[in-house]
């Protein structure tokens, strides 16, 4: 059950979410490989909602189910481009800081093929849906009934976790 609604949020912070997620959205990187990085991270971070809304809105991006429902096993699956390999080693290491960390060498392979610029925006991409999974934990929104597009940030005053 919900235990704070959206518009419960203190005055301004839903905007403030709201507008990263809008600077992620326009920053020009791939959206289908921005909804892989939520779809992965919200797994991690055991985020229900999310999970829904992130599963649904990379369909709508033109994402393949089977590359969606075998995420975790990532390492293991042969459908994932380099690329998107190691933007998901980067993801789950910022995820989980307690236990990796962003050395030289996982930099140095992001560089090959993000400049510092994508780099530093797939950062704030990946914080900010950490930021959203540990709101959810707190504010329990129901998972299941979420609708594509029903957030559509920078089209609305919305925001998609």
């Amino acid at each position: 059950m919900e235990r704070i609604s959206l518009g419960e949020f203190p005055e301004g912070m839903y905007n403030v979410m709201a507008q990263v997620e809008s600077y992620v959205r326009k920053s020009g990187l791939d959206m289908r490989l921005l909804k892989l990085l939520k779809y992965r991270i919200s797994q991690m971070n055991h985020c229900a909602f999310c999970l829904d809304m992130h599963y649904k809105e990379a369909l709508h991006h033109g994402e393949e189910p089977l590359r969606l429902y075998s995420i975790a096993a990532w390492k293991e699956c042969p459908y994932y481009s380099e690329e998107e390999r190691t933007v998901l080693e980067f993801a789950e290491a910022l995820t989980d800081l307690p236990n990796h960390h962003v050395d030289d060498a996982l930099f140095d392979k992001m560089r090959q093929f993000f400049n510092k610029q994508e780099i530093a925006v797939l950062t704030l991409a990946i914080t900010h849906i950490n930021s959203w999974n540990r709101l959810q934990q707190v504010i329990r929104t129901k998972p299941g009934e979420y609708q594509v597009g029903q957030y559509n940030v920078g089209e609305q005053a919305g925001a998609e976790n």
